[in-house]
């Protein structure tokens, strides 16, 4: 497994179709919701496995934080470690922007995931494309 940051439009097309399979088609996200005004001011991930895209992510530098966004992986790719490589791909580069405070929303469902590599809930639930969300923020 490979973490990219994406470089070309092929990238970033194969991060756009992980990010359509788990939102879109997985969680029934409408496409006008998932790809929105944010994508040109982000940095956006994407992560192979033998050539195949297998997970995607975006950061953004919001509000004097770093802002993670849009982490997915495959169905395909789950518990193989593929989340964590792109969270440590995604934290290394933050850091390498002299970034120390990153913050994303989490579906409720994901937290344990997020708090276990040392993320904290900040916020009580909230609703973000239909689905339960959690605010949470960790300081690298």
């Amino acid at each position: 497994m490979t973490v990219k940051v994406v470089e070309n439009q092929k990238e970033l097309e194969d991060a756009y179709s992980v990010r359509k399979t788990v939102f879109v088609e997985e969680q029934a996200v409408p496409l006008e919701e998932e790809i929105d005004a944010y994508e040109d001011d982000a940095e956006h991930f994407v992560m192979y496995d033998e050539g195949s895209p297998i997970a995607a992510g975006r950061f953004r530098f919001v509000d004097g934080y770093g802002k993670v966004e849009r982490i997915c992986v495959l169905k395909v790719a789950r518990k193989t470690g593929a989340g964590k490589a792109m969270m440590n791909a995604i934290e290394g580069y933050a850091l390498k922007k002299d970034i120390h405070k990153l913050k994303l929303n989490a579906q409720t469902h994901a937290i344990p995931f997020y708090a276990g590599i040392g993320y904290e809930v900040v916020s009580e639930e909230f609703l973000d494309a239909g689905i339960p969300h959690k605010t949470m923020l960790k300081e690298i």
